[in-house]
């Protein structure tokens, strides 16, 4: 900013002084409001006012405002300002502007082309006055008004440095409030290369500006990556005597090295060798600075260089490909975990957390288990106590698992209330995912549940339940645990529930010892009675109905529980029902039936525990329990979601359902009143999932399907000619010299037959094969189970095609029955002949019906300008194609409720029928066209389901002749890492892989 000299606005100064001077709020609102009226005057009556007093009168219009009151005129005096030609009038104009005038001003405007025309002159002092007023209004009208002209500023070869500083920024906040209006052009390719700039501002400017476009189109930048590792290079190897205006405590350009770092974190690790090798010894070089000595003792200095530290940190991590660089960040970190700066061990902790999902640092981070158990017990921040809780969990294998849950069961008795909940779920995850022994596993829940019982969620000890029940060699053990547990005095009601529950199905297993005897289970669990809930207390009549049958002998003493007045006339119309309606099962039935009605759970189906999504929905960031994989190709993570087991349901999903009794006589009594209620009938419609795990009675039909899938077209008859049609873009328009190729194998798949084929998995029509002879159309268009293909055989010669013939296989009719019709053995010159294929699904099928062509060229040509093709002429062809039918063609949209979706996912949690892949997208992570693709594959787009707006949720029902297949599908888009996550769940394993892999091969 220039020095302006002898421009003392005396009349401002005394008006400041006089507001200074007021004894009272009155006084001041007096002396305001008289100079108002002054100014107001002066504005409306004098046209002769030159540009200092309108300059000073704008001031003092400002100063009012900023001292709390409301300015409703002077906004055209202050826009006229803007045309003066001296910097002082001009900046008072900009400041009023920035300040006074808001995005909805009808002199939005002309403050716009005031702006332009200071953006184009050539005074370098005008146009940064320009950007500033820019930037800090902002608004889309600008965007929309300015956006074409700030990026000229930015790359033109005249621009100064300063100038090009405040350009890069004020693009930023364009770019940020309205993207779609700042046009593309060839600033973006020039853009980066501002990376290089010998300006350490504009770099830095840059670099800002750089990370926001790189989020939005990151392939559209690719080349920076170099430039940033460049630079990078430059300042980690220099002194910070070389870059004296830019070093900050002796550390050379701290905030441009972490917008580097950063901004590398949007790609993967660079595929050029040089560029890598160049990268890592930059964070090499890094981590070396950090254990060399401070150069000073001011805080400022070791926050600076510890910023470039972490960061370095998080890009090693982010690329998880150099396992050296992994382990040495590791034991840095863990230098940190006793650092007396509390911040710093936070910090440490939560990058170990990341470190310990790397295949590479596992064990490294492991070594640091003492630190990280003894910071938990010692640390006074409840927030650094957190993060060791997370990085416990995160480091557990089936090595460490027992020493890890037995240092946090003691450190739970203790611990924050704000973190108890959490440090319970974790504990029971790790215990039942790395029990080598469940009476361990007994041992840890049962603990738990004595320590903390309020903070144990009901999916705990369902599922402790679950496990007790499928594995016969514990469930003795269990009884007997569970009841030396609930002799305590003090007893949890979450004990008691699972007391009641276990000895309810097991008791028999220690009834041989006195000490435990049938009559001894009854009275400890009926002494609890009292003390607990009424949905504990229909547990418990639960417990004691099965009683009998399991002891005989003690029938008599439960039906007179069951008869007393406390319960057969209970407030609670629940309890009431239960206590009658035992009561009368257990006098009135034969000791058959009531074997029958009571007989033992059996076991449950096989899955992933439910607790890992309540740790998700609590906390969606949760630390992986397993390492992944390091790719080289940047870390695979989807949604921040990394660690999750392949069964894992929705981070959304409501909380699983308790244990469901044993099918009953009686189909409406709940014998342990567990059972969540049934969904309503729907007797129309087919249950769709076949699967054996299903309760009866409750009906998961999606509903009805449509009757015409819409797939890949509108309505009416999808069989239109397309011979001569051009081919789509990005596909090839000739397959060349394969025609020889195809002559000479008969049983060899065409070349590009499997490309081609991909390209039919999610849309109906199109050109399934092309070379210099004979281009070949597909319509096709599907209702319920049947289908039918339109086939189109043109002749692109003008010899004539002579023993034509076109089959199409099946390896098995029972699965997908196949019809055709032959075509005529001439195909003349440049005609077209159709054939029609007429399908029926039986039942999910996976193999691919083959199209078997063959013909011969004639030797002659009735046209006297022939083509070239006559080379062919008298060579049989053969060319065999995958027809573009599979099961997703059968497939039709469902519409669903978000709560339907999800019990129908947690229905389907059985390992087998669940498919999952992550990959890395193909091209770029474009939303509009993935819901394209789903829907062209015969999904629904369900909106509103899943709580991450950029994942995909979708449903759809393929129709076979036997039966109906629901099919529910979860898509979830990495935009940084550029990778998917496709979760797909169908009653039957086979068809889950087969459209898992279908669709993976479509992003």
């Amino acid at each position: 900013m220039p020095t302006v000299k002898g421009d003392g606005m005396r009349g401002l100064a005394v008006f400041i002084s006089d507001i200074r001077n007021c004894k009272s709020k009155e006084a001041e609102v007096k002396r305001i409001n008289k100079e108002l009226a002054n100014i107001r005057s002066k504005f409306k009556g004098d046209k002769t006012l030159d540009g200092y007093q309108k300059k000073k009168y704008v001031c003092k219009l400002l100063f009012i405002f900023l001292l709390g009151h409301d300015i409703d005129f002077g906004h055209m005096e202050a826009v006229n300002l803007l045309s003066s030609n001296k910097y002082t009038e001009k900046q008072i104009g900009y400041l009023f502007i920035s300040v006074l005038v808001n995005e909805n001003s009808d002199l939005i405007q002309l403050v716009i082309q005031n702006i332009k025309t200071d953006l184009m002159s050539r005074n370098p002092i005008h146009i940064n006055l320009a950007l500033h007023c820019i930037a800090n209004i902002g608004s889309k009208a600008m965007a929309e008004g300015l956006g074409a002209e700030v990026p000229k500023l930015l790359v033109s070869a005249d621009t100064i440095d300063q100038v090009k500083q405040s350009a890069s920024l004020c693009l930023l906040r364009l770019y940020r409030t309205s993207a779609e209006s700042i046009p593309a052009g060839e600033w973006q390719s020039r853009v980066i290369h501002l990376l290089n700039d010998q300006h350490m501002g504009v770099v830095t400017a840059a670099c800002s500006l750089i990370h926001d476009l790189v989020q939005k189109n990151p392939d559209d930048f690719k080349g920076c990556v170099s430039l940033a590792v460049s630079r990078l290079s430059r300042i980690v190897t220099s002194s910070y005597t070389d870059l004296q205006d830019y070093t900050y405590y002796f550390v050379p350009a701290p905030w441009l090295s972490v917008k580097l770092l950063r901004l590398m974190q949007m790609y993967g690790p660079p595929d050029d060798p040089a560029i890598r090798g160049r990268l890592n010894e930059c964070l090499e070089t890094i981590l070396n600075k950090a254990q060399e000595p401070p150069k000073s003792k001011k805080v400022q200095h070791s926050n600076s260089k510890n910023a470039v530290l972490f960061e370095a940190i998080n890009l090693i991590i982010h690329h998880d490909s150099e396992p050296n660089l992994l382990v040495r960040a590791c034991n840095q970190l863990g230098q940190f975990l006793q650092h007396r700066e509390t911040n710093l061990r936070y910090l440490a902790l939560e990058s170990m957390c990341l470190l310990a999902s790397s295949e590479f640092s596992r064990e490294a981070v492991k070594k640091h288990q003492e630190t990280v158990v003894t910071s938990l017990k010692t640390e006074r921040d409840v927030s650094v106590r957190q993060r060791a809780v997370d990085l416990l969990y995160a480091m557990c294998d089936r090595s460490n698992a027992e020493e890890i849950v037995g240092e946090m069961l003691d450190y739970l008795e203790k611990a924050d209330y704000s973190i108890r909940e959490e440090m319970v779920l974790k504990v029971a995850i790790l215990a039942e995912k790395f029990a080598v022994d469940y009476t361990w596993y007994v041992d840890t829940i049962l603990n738990l549940i004595r320590i903390a019982g309020d903070y144990v969620s009901e999916e705990v000890w369902y599922r402790v339940i679950q496990i007790v029940i499928n594995r016969e060699d514990v469930q003795g053990y269990a009884a007997k645990t569970v009841f030396e547990a609930l002799q305590a005095p003090a007893c949890h009601e979450n004990m008691v529930k699972v007391g009641g529950y276990i000895l309810g199905e097991f008791g028999n297993l220690i009834a041989g010892d006195p000490r435990s005897s049938p009559l001894v289970q009854f009275n400890l669990l009926h002494s609890k009675f009292h003390l607990c809930s009424p949905s504990t207390r229909g547990l418990l009549l639960s417990a004691y109905v099965k009683f009998i049958n399991l002891f005989p002998e003690i029938k008599m003493t439960i039906q007179d529980v069951l008869k007393s007045d406390n319960q057969l006339r209970n407030a609670d119309a629940e309890l009431q029902q239960r206590a009658v309606e035992y009561l009368y099962l257990s006098a009135k039935t034969t000791a058959d039936v009531l074997a029958t009605v009571l007989e033992e759970m059996p076991p449950f189906p096989e899955r992933e525990s439910s607790l890992l999504a309540k740790l998700k929905k609590k906390k969606p960031n949760v630390v992986p329990t397993e390492p992944k994989k390091g790719t080289g190709k940047g870390v695979v993570e989807v949604n921040n979601t990394a660690g999750e087991s392949s069964t894992d349901e929705p981070v959304s999903v409501s909380p699983p359902s308790p244990p469901q009794p044993a099918a009953a006589a009686v189909a409406s009594t709940d014998l342990l009143g567990l059972d969540s209620a049934p969904a309503p009938a729907q007797p129309t419609v087919q249950s769709i999932f076949e699967s054996p795990t299903t309760v009866p009675g409750l009906d998961i039909g999606f509903g009805a399907a449509p009757a015409v899938n819409n797939v890949g077209g509108g309505g009416g008859s999808l069989l239109v000619d397309v011979f001569g049609a051009p081919p789509a873009a990005g596909q090839p328009a000739t397959v060349q010299n394969n025609v020889a190729a195809a002559a000479t194998d008969q049983n060899a798949m065409a070349p590009g037959a499997e490309d081609n084929f991909r390209k039919f998995v999610c849309k109906n029509n199109g050109v399934l094969f092309e070379n210099d002879l004979l281009q070949i159309g597909v319509k096709s268009e599907y209702r319920a189970n049947l289908g039918r293909v339109g086939l189109f055989f043109g002749n692109k010669t003008s010899y004539q095609f002579h023993g034509f013939k076109s089959g199409v296989t099946t390896p098995n009719e029972d699965e997908l029955g196949v019809q055709f019709q032959p075509v005529g053995e001439v195909v003349e010159g440049g005609a077209q002949v159709q054939q029609m294929i007429n399908l029926e699904c039986k039942t999910d099928f996976l193999d691919i019906p083959t199209l078997q062509i063959q013909f011969q060229v004639s030797e002659s040509s009735n046209d006297p300008k022939s083509d070239n093709n006559e080379r062919y002429a008298g060579i049989p062809q053969h060319i065999n194609l995958k027809v573009p039918v599979m099961i997703s063609k059968f497939m039709y949209p469902t519409e669903m409720s978000s709560a339907d979706f999800f019990s129908r996912w947690k229905q389907l949690s059985i390992p087998s029928q669940e498919a999952q892949n992550i990959f890395k997208a193909e091209g770029p992570v474009d939303k509009e066209a993935n819901k394209t693709k789903l829907l062209g594959f015969g999904l629904s787009l369900l909106e509103g389901v899943d709580p991450n707006p950029e994942n995909f949720v979708s449903a759809g029902i393929i129709n076979t002749k036997g039966a109906q297949i629901g099919c529910l599908l979860r898509l979830e888009p990495n935009l940084q890492a550029m990778m998917y996550r496709l979760t797909l769940r169908t009653s039957k394993e086979s068809v889950s892989r087969e459209l898992c892999e279908l669709l993976s091969t479509q992003f």
